[in-house]
């Protein structure tokens, strides 16, 4: 664990080493974070991450929210993704769960165009499921607000991790 007078002093290159990975394959996040050391507490520095994310323009928001995997995909995942999601219980899902999971992925990412965003920890599969269900339901607009509040939610967790108060 990092503590803020460590980060408050790495250069601009090794803060976005440290933390470019925070927000999935978006290093950008953590460039424009970097701007508003020295952070005075762990939670001033995850509002320089979720403020970054919420000035990007919609097309790098839409590129953050596209960068994170299908939720129980076999796909290829960053170390975070895939202990978050073997902690929410989405690598052991039974034959059922997981059709169940690949078919609302696809009618999410058909309806809305990008991927079901939730920040998993601590949630189990069924919390997931239902969420999904739920927000399958949305508008548009708003599920791509969820989607951003979901990012920001999940690197908030990945810095509390990372980052000693």
């Amino acid at each position: 664990m990092m503590t803020l007078a460590q980060i408050n002093t790495m250069s601009s290159a090794a803060f976005e080493r440290e933390f470019g990975d925070v927000a999935e394959h978006s290093p950008w996040v953590a460039r424009n974070a970097a701007g508003a050391r020295p952070f005075r507490s762990r939670q001033a520095m995850i509002a320089a991450f979720r403020d970054a994310v919420l000035a990007a323009s919609e097309t790098a928001q839409l590129a953050l929210i596209r960068a994170h995997p299908d939720l129980a995909t076999k796909a290829r995942l960053t170390d975070d993704s895939m202990r978050e999601q073997a902690q929410a219980g989405l690598g052991s899902l039974s034959a059922d769960e997981f059709t169940r999971f690949t078919h609302l992925n696809d009618l999410y990412k058909s309806k809305f165009d990008f991927p079901f965003i939730f920040a998993v920890k601590g949630a189990t599969s069924q919390q997931i499921l239902d969420s999904f269900v739920e927000r399958v339901n949305n508008s548009r607009e708003d599920e791509f607000a969820m989607a951003v509040e979901q990012v920001c939610c999940i690197f908030r967790f990945r810095l509390e991790d990372r980052v000693a108060t």
